[in-house]
């Protein structure tokens, strides 16, 4: 098992929730927990090309982008603001939810951005956190005393 002090959650939270595409892949080292990056030109060190099957490493698959939807949506109907929660969510509808939630909250509302960043964040780093678990790199119990240490922040 791994120690979970000593890993990088905002890099697999990162890994988890990467949508590009499958030129690249996030991969962690189940006895070390370093993070690499794989890309079919260069591998893992960025000039020799290797096939994953070669390493001996596990890939970091991300999560659906409706999980990462859900955050939005959820930060939306628990802010204070009310003017602000109607209009983050006509941004989050459709396609091009991510984007206009985004642009929406940095011109809209800049007071509600650490709050967003520290609510993101958060959820972001106990789905790496339940990664871990699901992949039995971290125990069980460390990974419950960590959701449970970390709950979602108050918010505006």
């Amino acid at each position: 098992m791994l120690d979970l002090s000593r890993l990088d959650l905002e890099e697999i939270a990162t890994a988890l929730a990467d949508q590009t595409d499958f030129e690249h892949r996030w991969l962690i080292n189940p006895r070390t927990g370093e993070i690499v990056l794989w890309t079919a030109d260069g591998g893992i060190d960025g000039h020799t090309p290797v096939d994953l099957d070669d390493l001996d490493l596990a890939c970091i698959d991300p999560l659906p982008s409706y999980v990462w939807y859900q955050d939005m949506a959820d930060f939306v109907e628990r802010i204070s603001d009310e003017a602000a929660g109607r209009r983050l969510a006509q941004a989050i509808h459709g396609k091009g939810a991510f984007r206009r939630f985004k642009n929406e909250l940095h011109e809209e509302y800049p007071h509600l951005l650490s709050a967003w960043h520290a609510f993101r964040d958060g959820r972001a780093q106990r789905r790496a956190v339940k990664w871990l678990v699901n992949n039995s790199l971290v125990d069980d119990e460390t990974g419950e005393r960590f959701v449970t240490d970390h709950p979602d922040p108050d918010l505006p």
